[in-house]
């Protein structure tokens, strides 16, 4: 455990607390508070304090040059891979993780999901956490055995600064589209803050890029292996999708998948790529990729009455045209949607998303996701802006909508509740209110006595 903090509630007794100046808050305002925690050292840019203090000009270099210093021979030793883009990290990045144990690689991921050594260590605050939690990760799993980490990259953690100084072996980039504009203002900078991924590749690194995405020059940086359907080192062809799953060739390879849906196919083909490039055999990969299963929360199923729930992450406008293009491909008779759009987040895909539902739905039922520091009501207006269509229902409370969407299915119908995915809170201000879409839609039914099939 790192004996170097930035967060004054974890400080322990003997810590070192480095205060750094964010966007909404400053450390400094926290100092006293690591104090009477235990801190023994403090790092600032200003004041004198009862403790050990050291005055540096700038604490967030200070910090990344200490931890990097301290831990330099770590991350050297350490296979470490980056998969930044807007939708897929979180499926790309725990596929990988989990063909590299399957293939005997003792490999830990952090991300979306959590941290990972095996199975789950502990749930995290962000898909990319603060450095000092990183460098706690990563020194944990290189301590117990784990030297090859798979990390989700998030443009927000690199613009934060928080994967600063740490060196990838490889990059991967799935692709770019509408999301997080409220914090980088537009698609450009958006694309420009995923690019100091692929400039912290070590010497030897190697970049791996979606060609097929609009936004793929950006990331073309030093030695760059291309993949998709258009021209490229790995090509995709022969493809082949059903309600089992999917298939498709690529170079000398023949790759099966029990998971569903052309995005899922690029989310395997990187996985797929990475294995390859470390050195996998032919046999080994083909092996391997169909035993593999998606992360929690991702295009999770729930069977009864000859009926299907699925739960999914989906939060963004292509990640929800996505699932409705391979969901339409199952058997079924009625669509149902059940999702709600964040609070204080890019009030601009609102509407958007709705039509998406309204136009690839049956019938929408509108709840709440996030709230952060937003009304539900301005919310719902944002989402209904424009709209002209009346096949939807609104319902602030989400168990209720879950409740009310369930009681519309009669038989092979598809509920899709989305943009919680396998999360466990919902976020109103302060308050993290329990709530997980699949324990609710298990524990309706339980309250309904309706038979889950599987």
């Amino acid at each position: 455990m790192l004996k170097i903090k930035t967060d004054s509630r974890k400080v322990k007794n003997g810590d070192t607390f480095v205060a750094l100046r964010g966007i909404n808050s400053d450390g400094h305002d926290y100092i006293e508070s690591a104090i009477k925690n235990g801190a023994v050292k403090i790092v600032a840019e200003e004041g004198s304090y009862s403790v050990q203090t050291v005055i540096v000009d700038d604490s967030r270099k200070y910090l990344e040059e200490f931890l990097y210093d301290e831990y330099k021979s770590y991350l050297e030793d350490m296979k470490i891979i980056g998969i930044t883009g807007t939708n897929g990290k979180t499926t790309t990045s725990y596929l990988l993780y989990e063909a590299l144990n399957r293939l005997k690689v003792n490999t830990s991921y952090i991300g979306t999901v959590g941290f990972y050594k095996k199975e789950k260590v502990k749930d995290l605050p962000n898909t990319s956490p603060d450095i000092c939690d990183i460098y706690d990760i990563l020194v944990d799993s290189y301590e117990s055995g784990y030297k090859t980490v798979v990390m989700e990259v998030s443009s927000q953690g690199l613009s934060y600064g928080r994967l600063n100084k740490i060196p990838f072996d490889y990059a991967v980039f799935t692709n770019l589209t509408q999301d997080h504009l409220d914090y980088h203002g537009t698609m450009e900078n958006y694309a420009k803050a995923k690019q100091q991924l692929f400039y912290q590749l070590k010497k030897d690194g190697i970049s791996v890029i979606n060609i097929d995405d609009s936004y793929h020059s950006y990331y073309e940086i030093g030695d760059t292996r291309t993949y998709g359907f258009a021209g490229s080192d790995y090509q995709i062809k022969n493809m082949e999708l059903n309600s089992f799953g999917s298939s498709f060739s690529v170079n000398d390879m023949h790759i099966r998948t029990s998971l569903i849906g052309k995005y899922n196919v690029y989310n395997v083909l990187c996985a797929t790529i990475i294995l390859d490039l470390i050195g996998f055999s032919k046999d080994e990969i083909e092996r391997t990729i169909p035993t593999l299963t998606p992360p929690p929360g991702r295009m999770d199923m729930i069977s009864f009455h000859k009926n299907t729930v699925i739960i999914d992450y989906a939060h963004t406008p292509d990640a929800m045209e996505n699932i409705f293009k391979t969901v339409k491909e199952l058997p079924h008779k009625n669509i149902y949607v059940v999702f709600g759009c964040t609070g204080s987040r890019d009030a601009k895909k609102r509407p958007i998303m709705m039509q998406l539902a309204l136009n690839n739905a049956d019938y929408v039922v509108v709840t709440s996701d996030d709230l952060h520091e937003e009304e539900f009501e301005n919310i719902v207006k944002d989402m209904l802006q424009g709209n002209k269509k009346g096949h939807y229902k609104v319902e602030k409370n989400r168990m209720e909508a879950v409740r009310f969407a369930l009681s519309k299915l009669r038989e092979n119908d598809l509920l899709l509740i989305l943009g919680k995915g396998h999360e466990e809170f919902i976020i109103v201000k302060d308050e993290r209110i329990p709530f997980n879409d699949r324990k609710a839609v298990e524990q309706i039914l339980k309250e309904e006595k309706m038979k889950i099939e599987s």
